[in-house]
């Protein structure tokens, strides 16, 4: 009737046995035969919203190309902003000297 504490130690190999079941799979993807894009298998497109060459569900794409187009327009005009801040900056310490 001593501690509890195993009675010998387990080997690396039978803990890997018994461990081998666990390992992660990525999940399997196919091409949407419909658009081309990556998708689950068994599951509607999340591009075109088709599933067994039958449309499924209806996804908005002209608000989804929108969004992007005023994505990049920002961009820019951000990037403009700040060469035009790195300009005036550089005109300041020239008049400075």
């Amino acid at each position: 009737m001593g501690a509890i504490a195993p009675q010998r130690r387990i080997s690396k190999t039978r803990k890997r046995q018994r461990r081998s079941h666990q390992a992660l799979t990525a999940p399997s993807m196919m091409v949407c035969p419909n658009c081309g894009e990556m998708k689950l298998t068994h599951v509607v497109c999340k591009n075109c919203g088709y599933y067994d060459g039958k449309l499924v569900k209806e996804i908005k794409v002209k608000e989804v190309e929108q969004t992007s187009e005023e994505k990049k327009t920002a961009e820019k005009e951000a990037k403009k902003a700040k060469k035009a801040e790195k300009k005036a900056k550089k005109a300041e310490t020239a008049i400075e000297e």
